[in-house]
């Protein structure tokens, strides 16, 4: 059994969406988690810019102590993953392969994905689905201005709806049986991007997959701890007033420490 804590890295907020759901399946397991709000946003920095802050990440995570990382950043994962997986010591994952593996798993025949203009741009999810599916029809679209909605703290509001309203009328013209949400940010918008979808289309929150196949590696290598209570540590590299109020909505304040970091 193993100690060590799960690192988790995001460009903002948005990777609080997967912490959840790991603190929810893992309750034992003690979490770090860095969000780059200093350099946010990253849907519009080039592929060079983000492995390098992502890496930066990385070895601040490994030079805590983790055993695992987790790249809780649909971006992040599109740049960086690869790089990642070569240059450290601990296992590294990413939210794309499992965000895809979900919708293959739910039989869709045609599915939409939305992220920021980056993750799109690079279209690591139709090739990842097709892989999987050579017959799926995939339908991709930038929701950039949906990010700063949760960064901002704007979800639940009359805002809020309108900007996602606006940013997936594209799908009014391209009806999917499945929506992914390529984005961790975007999970926060679940009830506006399915007031905007219909009842009829299935949300894919890549996140569940992510923990999924995080929880079967480190039982596989026996990594999981068998001490309770784990602690959740967060850091930012801008405000910290920001990463707090965030932590304090989407993880009911449950964490043990948040602290600004210079990376």
């Amino acid at each position: 059994m193993d100690e060590r804590p799960i690192g988790l890295m995001d460009s903002g907020l948005g990777g609080l969406s997967v912490m959840r759901v790991l603190h929810k399946q893992l309750p034992d397991e003690s979490l770090i988690f860095v969000g780059d709000q200093g350099h946010f946003p990253y849907g519009t920095k080039s592929q060079e810019e983000l492995q390098q802050l992502v890496l930066k990440i990385g070895r601040f995570l490994v030079d805590q102590g983790i055993k695992m990382m987790i790249i809780a950043c649909n971006t992040a994962t599109g740049a960086a993953l690869p790089l990642l997986q070569r240059e450290l010591p601990v296992p590294v994952i990413g939210v794309i392969e499992p965000g895809a593996t979900a919708a293959v798993n739910h039989h869709l025949k045609t599915v939409g994905v939305i992220g920021t203009a980056s993750t799109i741009e690079k279209g690591a999810y139709p090739r990842t689905l097709h892989q999987f599916d050579a017959n799926m029809t995939v339908y991709s679209h930038a929701a950039q201005p949906m990010v700063s909605i949760v960064e901002h703290g704007l979800t639940g509001t009359p805002t809020a709806q309108q900007t996602v309203d606006t940013e997936l009328a594209y799908f009014d013209q391209h009806p999917v049986d499945g929506l992914i949400l390529g984005c961790t940010h975007f999970p926060f918008l679940a009830a506006e991007i399915q007031r905007k979808m219909g009842d009829g289309v299935l949300l894919i929150d890549p996140a569940y997959e992510t923990i999924k196949q995080a929880q079967e590696l480190l039982t596989k290598h026996g990594l999981l701890t068998d001490k309770p209570s784990g602690m959740i540590r967060l850091y930012t590299t801008g405000e910290r007033a920001d990463l707090v109020a965030g932590a304090e909505k989407w993880l009911a304040g449950q964490f043990t420490s948040c602290d600004h970091v210079d990376l």
